[in-house]
């Protein structure tokens, strides 16, 4: 007897178009979703390494000191010997060694040495005087110089091996050419700096040094090292005087111990950000927490010094980065949420079509004896086949378009698709043909009567709807923790106008046929009867049309709510369009020659002077704001910060008008009130109380007239209006100003997404919604194509009694139309509901704005018009486009080949 042909070659033989397009689709579904969590890791991996490297060094870096004094039970000549080269290299070498895989050194950052804790005065005359006094100096001993910087003068100082003492009268010293410019200091210069006991010690520089890469940890950890800066003197009248380093040779370093009280080895290891991933965080902040108070800092006391200190602000980087990602994941939660339901819906209209299709044949073999189980093993094994390579391709293109990022759940996700893909068909089959039916029923929208288990499930679900949002308003995501059923809420409450669409479909198709019917000609009235008769199973490209829609909306709202956070940050925190600042009073005619400046329409000159004296024995800070009323108000009332009338600042007679914030109207009372300095004591009376005004970012202030001031006060800020002014024009204008400083709002703006935690969930979001509109027009085709053999054998029996193309056309179309308006309309109206039912619960301030976001507050969402609007415009147009194409596709057959369409004969 000749063998039977195998069920699943034969089938694919037979079929293989459906085959290669469900493996197309699986491929595409399992590469984004193997692609999804290892994007996730990458941006935050990125974020970890950018976060680290953009820390102030003195905060990225680990530091260990040991106090010289206290080494070796204080005998003097172990005490030197614990500074010498040789034993600082063998322990900078033993720390980094210490050190875990997860934490790397940057060993071309990392520095080590000894040096002064306190800065030492200088006893030389020639050296530069300021009102503070003499210049001090910090003694330096730090290793590697020369690897680090640049030789212009002179040759870098030497010693020879243990020949430094404690008491040696003179050692050599080299200095940064930004030390040997401000204090005037040459190769050749002798410094003498006082010594504990007997006379000071002589250090004569031999060498200029430029650093290299002056920003990076070696040089900037301390920065006094590579540039001098001022130092006070104490209250109450604090005068400013240098402060500058001299980089003695590492062999020098015993003579710091008579030199000042305190001299400390220490040691600064600079992490290596590009050896950090995401999957390391939790490894590091324990490294540093046993650096600091554990197992790690033990063991480094026994074999460096019983005396080492170790700290870092390492981990205060690392606790706020994690802080910003927290905040953002369920933000991006949401989103996954949305398209990989999105996905499953059309992986079971997948399913569905080809029951549907196949419907009558596995009618036929079930009436013929065979079981549920074995049709169902069958349909399992037909499928596997396309779906396993599929799901195998796609996530081998994810690991590729995606290099970083952990492996195993791309590897769990795609095997999700791949099981849930295979179970689709064989399950649905399974319900479907529990019991042999000879014929089926009509399954209608109109006629359909839910069943009692489908109003349960129903409840049920409305019931875990109402649960999520309500939790998500009550505990919001400002918490960090991704909850699973408070991220589907979007998706959730999609479910439920769905199923209630559903529900009510049937009404407005019955009263729209009503006046339909009493018309001449058929298109219309079969349009709608047609609409009304489509299968009961069209929940499904509507539940995936509502879900992408809404999901959309949720993520338009998002990217709105967040541009409008950035953009009213950016504008709090520049007050205009442009400014210019500087620390003394500006040129007269530069207000004039910005005005002339291309792009700038309007510039408010303000005088400002801090630390403002009330009189009332407070001492919180207060900006006083001189300013031209006119100018000022206008830019107040453009910019919606503290707008007020001109007019009611301007002084018709006694008390100076002012416009306070609500602190310094508190604390003046609605007085009149004499306050000062400002050139004088000034009588002012608080007239207007604001939140806010353009010329202070934070902070207390007190708004005046410029001109009710006693004395002459120059503008020190100019506030300038215009959105297109270039950056370069201001600068060249305000070169007159000397150190004047040129800020633009819209590279403030900028800075807020500079973190790649931020640019990168905005991407996932962006893709996400681009994800679920293609998964929403796939749905769309496939709910056509479920029903394309009955409309096309309908059509060809309507054209044999006169039906012309062009009507075919339109009632193919009409038909489509019902169920693509209420998908339309119901997914702007649920996205709409979906926002203002969540928009409480969910705090945008760290996607939008990360450590800055405390600055403005909480950032709820907002609706964007645009993006409720625009995709369900698109659904419209989609739908009528895809019920033209196959209109014309049919009308190009022959009425017979039409009307065998489905004939298996």
């Amino acid at each position: 007897m000749k063998a039977a042909a195998p069920w699943v070659r034969t089938r694919l033989r037979t079929a293989p178009g459906p085959a290669v397009a469900l493996l197309l689709l699986v491929l595409a579904t399992s590469f984004l979703a193997a692609a999804f969590p290892r994007a996730v890791d990458a941006y935050e991996g990125r974020g970890l390494r950018h976060e680290v490297s953009a820390a102030v060094p003195w905060r990225s870096v680990i530091q260990l000191t040991s106090d010289a004094r206290q080494e070796m039970d204080g005998e003097p000549d172990r005490r030197a010997d614990a500074l010498r080269p040789p034993r600082l290299t063998g322990n900078h070498r033993r720390i980094l060694a210490a050190l875990p895989d997860s934490l790397r050194a940057d060993t071309g950052q990392s520095a080590y040495g000894a040096r002064t804790l306190d800065p030492v005065e200088a006893t030389d005359e020639w050296l530069p005087e300021l009102n503070g006094g003499r210049p001090v100096f910090t003694l330096s001993t730090q290793a590697e110089v020369a690897e680090h910087s640049t030789l212009t003068s002179g040759r870098l100082p030497r010693t020879t091996a243990g020949s430094v003492t404690p008491a040696t009268p003179t050692v050599e010293a080299a200095v940064t050419s930004a030390t040997a410019r401000s204090l005037r200091i040459k190769a050749g210069s002798i410094v003498h700096v006082p010594r504990a006991e007997g006379a000071p010690l002589a250090v004569r520089v031999t060498g200029i040094v430029e650093p290299r890469r002056p920003q990076q940890s070696y040089w900037s950890v301390e920065p006094v090292l590579r540039t001098p800066t001022y130092l006070q003197t104490l209250e109450p009248d604090p005068q400013p005087y240098w402060h500058g380093a001299l980089l003695l040779a590492p062999g020098a370093a015993p003579v710091l111990l008579s030199v000042a009280v305190d001299t400390e080895a220490y040691w600064r290891v600079a992490p290596d950000p590009a050896g950090m991933d995401i999957a390391d965080l939790p490894r590091i902040t324990q490294t540093i927490a046993s650096l600091e108070h554990g197992p790690l800092q033990t063991a480094l006391r026994t074999e460096v010094s019983p005396q080492l200190e170790i700290s870092s602000g390492l981990d205060d980087v690392l606790i706020e980065f994690d802080g910003i990602r927290a905040a953002i994941n369920p933000v991006v939660a949401v989103a996954a949420f949305g398209v990989g339901s999105v996905a499953g819906v059309v992986l079971l209209m997948t399913g569905g079509l080809t029951a549907s299709r196949r419907r009558a044949e596995l009618s036929l073999l079930r009436s013929r004896g065979a079981s549920v189980r074995g049709i169902a093993g069958r349909l399992l094994a037909e499928v596997a086949v396309p779906v396993l390579p599929g799901a195998a391709l796609g996530c081998a293109l994810a690991l590729v378009v995606v290099p970083e990022g952990r492996t195993l759940p791309a590897l769990l996700a795609s095997a999700a698709v791949a099981l849930f893909a295979c179970a689709t068909l064989p399950l649905m089959a399974a319900f479907l043909h529990r019991r042999p039916a000879l014929h089926g029923d009509r399954d209608d929208l109109v006629r359909a009567r839910p069943s009692r288990r489908r109003t349960v499930a129903e409840l049920t679900l409305l019931v875990l709807t109402v649960a999520a949002v309500t939790a998500l308003r009550r505990r919001g995501t400002s918490d960090g923790d991704v909850d699973a059923l408070i991220s589907a809420a979007p998706v959730l409450v999609g479910f439920i106008a769905a199923l209630l669409f559903v529900r009510l479909y049937p009404l407005p198709l019955r009263l729209a046929a009503l006046p339909v019917a009493r018309r001449r000609g058929a298109v219309g009235f079969l349009s709608l009867a047609r609409a009304g008769r489509s299968s009961a199973t069209a929940v499904l490209p509507l539940l995936a049309l509502l879900v992408a829609l809404t999901t959309a909306a949720f993520g338009g709202s998002v990217i709105s709510g967040v541009d409008d956070a950035r953009a009213r940050a950016s504008l709090v925190a520049v007050g205009a369009d442009a400014r210019i600042d500087a620390d003394r009073a500006l040129p007269d005619t530069l207000a004039g020659a910005v005005r002339k400046v291309a792009g700038v329409t309007d510039v408010a000159p303000v005088y400002r002077e801090f630390g403002l004296d009330l009189r009332d024995a407070r001492a919180e800070a207060v900006t006083l704001l001189a300013v031209d009323p006119d100018s000022y108000a206008r830019l107040a009332g453009r910019t919606g910060l503290g707008a007020f009338r001109a007019a009611e600042l301007r002084k018709s007679s006694g008390a100076l008008p002012a416009l306070a914030s609500p602190a310094v109207a508190e604390r003046l009372r609605g007085r009149t009130a004499t306050i000062g300095p400002a050139s004088g004591p000034i009588p002012v009376r608080v007239d207007m109380v604001r939140s806010s005004t353009p010329a202070v970012a934070a902070g207390d202030f007190l708004v005046v007239d410029a001109a009710g001031l006693p004395g002459r006060h120059p503008a020190s800020t100019l506030l300038i209006s215009g959105p297109s002014v270039a950056r370069g024009d201001l600068e060249e204008a305000a070169r007159a100003a000397g150190s004047a400083t040129v800020k633009l709002r819209s590279a403030e703006e900028d800075n807020f997404t500079m973190s790649p935690v931020q640019s990168g969930a905005e991407r996932i979001y962006v893709l996400a919604a681009a994800a679920g509109a293609g998964y929403a027009v796939l749905a769309l085709v496939l709910s056509v194509l479920q029903t394309s053999a009955e409309r096309t054998a309908m059509l060809a029996r309507l054209r044999t009694m006169g039906l012309t193309r062009r009507q075919g056309r339109r009632l193919l179309i009409l038909e489509n139309l019902p169920q693509a308006l209420l998908a339309a309309v119901g997914g702007a109206l649920v996205g709409w509901v979906t926002i203002l039912l969540l928009a409480p619960g969910i705090d945008l301030g760290r996607l939008a704005l990360a450590d800055q976001a405390a600055s403005l507050g909480r950032v709820q969402l907002r609706t964007d018009p645009v993006s409720l609007l625009l995709p369900a415009l698109g659904v419209v147009a989609i739908a009528s486009a895809v019920a033209a194409a196959q209109a014309w596709m049919i009308t190009r057959r022959t009425t017979t080949t039409e009307l065998r369409v489905g004939d298996t004969r």
